[in-house]
């Protein structure tokens, strides 16, 4: 440790570091464009100049290359350093007069109008993409000429197959010298955004990310697939800003198997997919967007921080189409049940944020059954949004006419729309036949996750100790699925209170006498309650099948597909059901 003076106050400090992280780290304001935490230092933009005293005499220097020293004094704001620090941003307004970043600095320092000739340029030189070019493994782009010739380029200033379009330049320029877009120049490659998926891909994310901001546990996570390290071995940019040194690249996936006593099955749902049908013009046309982007568009955690726009356009004439994917006769017959409420909540929305809008719904029927819904509803109807009633059968399209976005509906006049949402229906997962198949539940006709009895056991599923919640089971509104969960919840710990529990006494058994060991009953059972196993009968090791009897639940495959008649349900048994026949058809009698 060493111990150096800033303005007055001594400061003890790590020896090896520059007076300008050591600024950095106490707050102490010193302005600077070519400085990152990541990089290595440069002094290319000048305006960290200091002033260092030693002795009676005083010399200006870049504080970003400064090491250190025992005993060193600075003064960051000294008139000498303001004079020249004034010098050095008249210069670069004069190269770069319209960039943002220096007409802010000028403001803070008292410049209105540099005293030099004006450029039309946006690079200040500082060199930053330069330097993080190389840290990506890259060099693609390097200083060029000499004196006022200076610039950057690619060799020969044609396109560079070593540019792997990452934008890492566009990230770190000061300046707009080096935006997304402008990368083209030097691969003759587009760069491709990675979406955001929390916000519908609405904007865009880095490789290292927190997911959405209420994600529990709230930890960045990599994407490998897209971070260049993962990719080149190169980067590893984040690393050097995480305070907590908490970035492991080399972290793998790691399955984990636990012990547990029940399952909740709460997978979700997904949306159907509006490109699907064509008439709606989703995906060609930009102004149709679902009802999920516009929930992020109006949220304050959005890509717009909540403000409603298109194309950095407020839209004032919107039109909501219900029903998208939902009763459909040759699709999803099924209706969706969110869809109605959602529909007049946005539109209460835009009534809200856009005062004088022009709101118009197509419907078909306004299912508001829940408590409060009808009150809701009528409130939005009071507010002046215009509700159009159409049948499902009834054409729809939405079309583009004269740079216009047009809706066109059998029975009502076309309609101009500066935004269209599309109610979308709620569909099963793609991923629930898999879902199924693991937890060995069954699937409606829907695709949908089945439930036992749809009203004596609604949580329930055919396995025991497996229960549904939420939108797996069907859709259903944010108060039935927290009423669903709170009730799988009960009975999951129903189940791990107790160190017993009492199954249905009417399962299959196996006459091992008579068990020939084919294994046909284990192929046929749908809940992998049977096994073979080795048992000992006079003396002889021979296969028989044995029942898992927490497990079974008694549903006879097993017994109609064995050859020998060894396996039976318990309670019907060839004799027993003979038995009962026989007293049903002849009151007893033989």
């Amino acid at each position: 440790m060493v111990t150096i003076e800033i303005n007055g106050t001594n400061f003890d400090v790590e020896e090896g570091k520059t007076v300008l992280e050591v600024a950095k780290e106490n707050n102490i304001e010193i302005p600077t464009l070519c400085y990152n935490k990541a990089l290595t230092t440069y002094g290319a933009c000048r305006l960290c100049l200091v002033e260092i005293l030693k002795d009676g005499w005083s010399k200006i220097t870049a504080s970003c290359t400064l090491p250190v020293k025992e005993g060193m004094r600075v003064l960051t704001d000294s008139e000498p350093v303001q004079k020249t620090r004034k010098m050095i941003i008249e210069l670069l307004l004069s190269r770069c007069p319209e960039e943002e970043v220096l007409l802010k600095l000028a403001k803070e320092y008292g410049i209105a109008e540099p005293r030099f000739k004006k450029k039309d340029e946006s690079c200040i030189l500082c060199g930053l993409c330069v330097r993080m070019c190389e840290r990506m493994g890259r060099q693609a782009i390097n200083f060029t000429g000499r004196g006022i010739n200076r610039e950057i380029e690619t060799p020969y200033k044609d396109f560079s197959d070593a540019c792997m379009t990452c934008g890492a330049c566009a990230f770190i320029c000061p300046t707009t010298s080096y935006t997304l877009k402008k990368t083209e120049r030097i691969s003759g490659n587009k760069p491709i955004q990675i979406p955001a998926e929390f916000n519908e891909g609405m904007e865009a994310r880095h490789a290292i990310y927190i997911p959405f901001p209420q994600a529990v546990p709230k930890i960045p996570v990599i994407d490998k697939e897209r971070c260049v390290n993962a990719l080149t071995g190169n980067c590893k940019t984040c690393e050097n800003f995480c305070e907590a040194d908490a970035i492991v690249y080399d972290q793998e996936d790691e399955i984990t198997e636990l012990d547990i006593g029940s399952i909740v099955v709460a997978t979700g749902f997904d949306l159907f997919d509006p490109t699907k049908k064509p008439e709606y013009g989703y995906g060609k046309i930009k102004n149709v967007i679902t009802g999920l982007e516009f929930e992020r568009l109006v949220s304050a955690s959005g890509p717009t921080e909540g403000h409603i726009e298109i194309d950095g356009k407020e839209p004032k004439k919107v039109v909501f189409i219900q029903c998208v994917g939902s009763r459909d006769k040759e699709g999803n017959k099924y209706c969706s049940r969110v869809c109605c409420m959602y529909t007049a909540k946005h539109a209460h929305l835009v009534g809200e944020k856009i005062p004088g809008s022009d709101l118009t719904i197509y419907y078909t029927d306004v299912r508001a059954f829940g408590k409060g819904f009808e009150e809701f509803y009528n409130r939005v109807m009071d507010e002046g949004v215009n509700y159009l009633r159409r049948e499902l059968d009834d054409p729809i399209e939405v079309v583009e006419a004269d740079g216009k976005t047009v809706v066109k509906a059998e029975g009502h006049p076309d309609i101009e729309a500066d935004l269209v949402v599309l109610a979308t229906a709620i569909v099963a997962r793609d991923d629930a036949p898999e879902i199924a198949r693991i937890c060995n539940i069954s699937q409606g006709t829907d695709g949908f996750f089945l439930e036992a009895h749809p009203k004596l056991r609604p949580l329930d599923t055919f396995t025991e100790g497996i229960f549904l919640a939420g939108c797996s089971q069907a859709p259903k509104d944010i108060p039935d699925t927290v009423a669903q969960a709170s009730g799988a919840a009960s009975r999951v710990c129903d189940i791990l209170s107790k160190d017993t529990l009492a199954i249905d006494p009417l399962v299959s058994s196996v006459d091992e006498s008579q068990c020939r060991g084919c294994g046909f009953c284990v192929e046929v059972c749908p809940y992998d309650a049977i096994s073979l196993d080795e048992a000992n009968q006079f003396g002889h090791i021979v296969t028989v099948a044995k029942v898992n009897e927490a497990l079974c639940k008694g549903c006879g495959a097993c017994s109609a597909a064995c050859l020998s008649g060894a396996i039976q349900v318990k309670g019907f048994k060839d004799g027993q059901i003979l038995a009962a026949i026989n007293a049903l058809s002849f009151g007893g009698r033989t």
